[in-house]
């Protein structure tokens, strides 16, 4: 598929899905499949491992559908704002596409998306996130973002087109699981 048709594939399925919600089949409760992709962090090429990630406490796995379009860099770039507030509730990010997978290496590291702050992964062929349940009609990824405790129990999900929500909601799932642990 060309460049261009995928882009008018997202931006019509967008345009159709805005503010509602979509439906990710993985549920709270359930176990998030591991995986392990080729990506990019800071424009550096990275291995990244799910099942690696999560020994060092919860993950906030979120698929997005295309590098370099309105609503994607927009969440990467809110996800990087937030990235500090992550790492001090003990939680990594990790964003996973099967869109535009071409430029990713550029998309890493550009300060008005990721700025390097957090890894994005290369799902060709959206064969993870058809095992997360998190893919399109068009067969790229979904905007469904997940938080996944370090047993790997998935312990939120918030699956939405409106890239706004995604980082707040899963932030907070974050800090209110930190917090169930402590007591």
């Amino acid at each position: 598929m060309n460049r261009r048709l995928l882009l008018s594939a997202i931006a019509a399925v967008s345009v159709a899905a805005v503010g509602l919600p979509a439906f990710a089949a993985l549920k709270v409760g359930t176990r998030a499949p591991d995986f392990t992709l080729p990506g990019f962090k800071a424009g550096k090429p990275v291995t990244y491992s799910l099942a690696e990630a999560r020994k060092k406490g919860p993950v906030v796995v979120y698929f997005f559908p295309a590098a370099f379009t309105g609503g994607c860099d927009l969440e990467a770039h809110l996800f990087a704002e937030a990235a500090d507030d992550y790492a001090k509730a003990g939680a990594s990010i990790i964003g996973v596409t099967a869109g535009s997978i071409e430029r990713l290496q550029e998309f890493s590291s550009d300060n008005a998306r990721c700025s390097g702050k957090f890894p994005v992964a290369a799902d060709k062929g959206a064969k993870v996130a058809k095992l997360w349940d998190s893919t399109l009609p068009v067969g790229i990824s979904n905007r469904t973002s997940y938080v996944i405790a370090p047993d790997g129990t998935v312990v939120y999900v918030h699956s939405e087109m409106n890239a706004q929500k995604h980082v707040e909601l899963t932030l907070d799932a974050v800090r209110k699981w930190k917090a169930g642990k402590k007591g």
